[in-house]
């Protein structure tokens, strides 16, 4: 099972160091949106449901009373204590179809890069369980897929990009049709009247060569490949920094590219 890459001790620190960057556009809209549908009420508790390392439940920090992150994976977990810097914000291994909270208590479930890995029908059931009433639910992803640009060679530049994910493609071809989608599967799934499906959510970030790199060995698809053929992947990831460095030359080192992320997100509202 290929969520069982997030246990692995030597994964976790990988995933926290070059997973694609927390993206204040989707922060932005999920806390506007659960301002909005709790009309200022006081925010008392967040969860952040398949938190991982802890990425996007820091950020919920300022906003809520109190936050919990929770996971299925221990390595996970223990990386995000490490990492852990606000006071309010606490941590605890556990899955997400069974949530540690008591019933009508939190003001907003959310999981980010995650809800695709969970048990749908038994999450959803849960998240309404510890919702309050004008509680939040917010479910967002990552398009399983990146665009570069730079100078003239933005073309070449995707080409190998493009062969990339089309090789990690064939390492979880399940759980990355909830992905492809945009979540419009989770979407439909999600057993509350008013909510809102919304893609194409455009974020861009720069990074340098080593960083794609590193990205793209913080994807569970290619850790699965790693483990099913560890020489094929690691000579996959050889081959593929040297094309990036053949197409740009003497400034391979140094250049700073801009990666076009496709980001998508599920809001609902417990009445």
């Amino acid at each position: 099972m290929a969520a069982q890459q997030f246990k692995k001790t030597a994964f976790s620190p990988v995933y926290q160091k070059y997973m694609i960057p927390v993206s204040n556009e989707i922060m932005n809209l999920v806390l506007s949106y659960v301002k909005d549908k709790t009309n200022g009420r006081p925010l008392e508790m967040a969860v952040d449901v398949g938190c991982g390392t802890g990425r996007y439940t820091l950020p919920l920090a300022p906003h809520f009373k109190n936050v919990l992150g929770t996971d299925f994976s221990d390595s996970q977990i223990n990386v995000a204590k490490q990492y852990s810097s606000a006071k309010n914000v606490s941590y605890m291994v556990a899955p997400a179809e069974k949530l540690p909270l008591r019933t009508a208590s939190v003001d907003l479930v959310t999981a980010a890069l995650a809800a695709h890995w969970f048990k749908l029908d038994e999450f959803s059931g849960e998240a309404v369980r510890v919702l309050k009433t004008k509680g939040c639910l917010a479910l967002h992803g990552g398009y399983p897929a990146t665009e570069l640009e730079y100078k003239d060679l933005s073309h070449d530049l995707n080409v190998v990009m493009l062969e990339v994910w089309n090789t990690l493609f064939q390492y979880n071809a399940k759980k990355i049709e909830h992905m492809l989608c945009q979540y419009k599967t989770i979407y439909q799934a999600i057993p509350l009247q008013d909510k809102e499906w919304i893609k194409d959510i455009p974020v861009k970030t720069e990074m340098s060569i080593s960083e794609i790199i590193g990205l793209i060995q913080s994807v569970v698809m290619f850790q699965t490949f790693k483990e099913k053929d560890m020489k094929k992947a690691e000579q996959f990831l050889i081959q593929t920094e040297n094309r990036f460095r053949e197409i740009l030359g003497e400034e391979a080192d140094s250049v700073r590219l801009t990666a076009y992320f496709k980001h998508y997100c599920v809001l609902a509202c417990k009445h």
